[in-house]
């Protein structure tokens, strides 16, 4: 007897089936840690690719193309590059058509857009608490159970069935906060508004850019047309060298010296050009085109210069400041804190809420040998709420002095870039002034230096000068030149960058001298 009943021991299915658990979570135990195997080995040594590695693009021998050293294999679908946009090559691209694509192709456009939109939608899901929300669950389970009965005569043991299953509508609708939600939704209203208005913002700021770079490219590029207009001058006065040598009447000396002039204008027009090129990139970049894309850039319109500008008047500082895009944006920034410390407020009282649940039980249950046994019920409840919070630590007075905080600095924020705006304004209608007057005094340098070279070129060409005057007034003439093109700039790029921080950027222009 005493056998009998140890024996079946032994295949006892409880003890079966532990077995087999703690063989599968040892087994599992280890899937976790044999991940470090796809991390670089040791800190020295070059991480190297699994040849199984999916993300990596094969070889014709099956094999990533794993270059020698700490280089990474190459991704060929990483290289793949937008489509550019259709860009005439026939047609000169004036400043109001540069912008024109920068607002359509620059990411930086669709980034504010959909920071814009995300925004938006937080209103949408904070309003959305105010409604009840409706919930369909389904619930159904099947039970078996095994039931030995080794003491009784007949059958040995009972098996039974039971299952069932429970369709439910349920019902929660928060009805009472004192002012939560509603301040959240001003919150991410006012939210929604910095959004919107730094969507605008960053449109002005693309022409701004825009208008930038075109004015500084055409700027090198008159500069490069002066350093050619230098080089040939340059090689007028070598070759008046040339002839006065001819002629016995220069020396080894003066010759060499006018070859010196000749290469320091090469120089200058490589500089120039090299900058040119510099320039360029710059505004393919502003415009969010790609680098190596080919346009041609028609040259600024050559209007007439004012002598300066008006002053800012402190109506107009103020006018300027209200439509700031930044300034907007850091106000509602701070309307929007204020709201949460509403918010955190809230969270000292109750709130009332509603739920209901309409449910309907269906269970089978079956004895083996017996007549199955059917239930059906159903059930309406109806619950109506209250919860007070008591305690939690200190929690909720630790937000609501982050609140406070956060709103603080929000209205530190806003003081700040108001003066901020009001620095930079002033400044710029300083640059933009001094720029017009640096403008007028640099053509009168144009008109006496043009002057004094002609007339030492041919004075020296008539034997009655010498070759250092010519050389003297040849760089002041490029100097002057130069500076009257930088002033020439300087006046635009000044004027542009006015109408910008003034907040009158709005729209595409030719020129924003007036």
């Amino acid at each position: 007897m005493i056998k009998q009943a140890l024996f079946p021991t032994r295949f006892n299915p409880a003890l079966r089936q532990s077995c087999l658990v703690l063989a599968m979570c040892a087994v599992l135990s280890g899937c976790a840690s044999s991940a470090l195997t796809l991390a670089p080995a040791s800190p020295d040594k070059p991480w190297k690719p699994a040849p199984q590695d999916s993300v990596l693009s094969a070889t014709a021998s099956g094999q990533p193309d794993v270059p020698p050293g700490f280089g990474v294999p190459s991704l060929p679908e990483a290289a793949v590059l937008p489509a550019a946009p259709a860009i005439d090559s026939k047609q000169a691209y004036g400043l109001p058509e540069l912008i024109d694509i920068a607002q359509r192709e620059n990411p930086e456009t669709r980034l504010a857009w959909n920071r814009a939109r995300q925004a938006a939608l937080a209103v949408g899901v904070v309003e959305a608490t105010f409604l009840p929300q409706l919930s369909a669950n389904v619930i159904g389970g099947w039970q078996k159970t095994h039931t030995p009965l080794p003491l009784l005569p007949g059958n040995r043991s009972i098996n039974t069935e039971l299952n069932g299953v429970v369709p439910a509508l349920a019902l929660q609708w928060l009805i009472f906060d004192f002012g939560q939600r509603k301040a959240l939704a001003e919150g991410a209203r006012q939210a929604s508004f910095a959004a919107n208005v730094l969507f605008n913002g960053m449109h002005q700021k693309i022409i701004h850019d825009v208008t930038h770079a075109y004015y500084q490219y055409g700027g090198v590029t008159a500069q490069t047309q002066v350093a050619a207009q230098a080089l040939k001058n340059a090689r007028q006065i070598a070759n008046a060298v040339e002839e006065r040598r001819k002629a016995g009447l220069a020396t080894v000396l003066e010759t060499a010296q006018a070859n010196q002039q000749v290469a320091q204008a090469k120089l200058r027009q490589v500089t120039a050009q090299g900058n040119r090129q510099i320039a360029y990139q710059a505004l393919l970049a502003a415009a969010g085109l790609p680098a190596n894309l080919r346009i041609n850039i028609s040259a600024p319109p050559k209007n007439a210069l004012p002598d300066t500008n008006t002053m800012l008047t402190d109506e107009a500082i103020r006018l300027a400041i209200s439509r700031r895009p930044d300034v907007l944006a850091s106000y509602a920034a701070m309307k929007a804190s204020a709201q949460g410390i509403t918010a955190a407020e809230a969270e000292f009282l109750p709130k009332v809420y509603l739920g209901a649940v309409a449910a309907r039980n269906r269970t089978n249950f079956d004895v083996r040998g017996l007549p199955s046994l059917q239930q059906q019920t159903s059930s309406t409840n109806v619950i109506l709420g209250v919860t007070i919070p008591i305690f939690d630590g200190g929690l909720r007075s630790a937000r609501l002095q982050d609140a406070r905080i956060q709103a603080d600095k929000a209205s530190d924020v806003f003081q700040q870039s108001q003066q901020a705006a009001m620095r930079e304004m002033i400044a710029a209608s300083n640059m933009l002034r001094t720029a017009l007057a640096s403008h007028q005094a640099a053509s009168g340098l144009v008109r006496t230096a043009k002057t004094t070279y002609d007339g030492a070129l041919e004075a020296y060409r008539q034997g009655l000068g010498t070759l250092t005057a010519v050389t003297i007034a040849d760089t002041a003439l490029l100097d002057a030149q130069q500076a009257r093109l930088d002033a020439r700039t300087a006046s635009q790029v000044a004027a542009a960058n006015l109408a910008f921080v003034t907040g009158n950027m709005t729209a595409a222009r030719e020129s924003w001298v007036e």
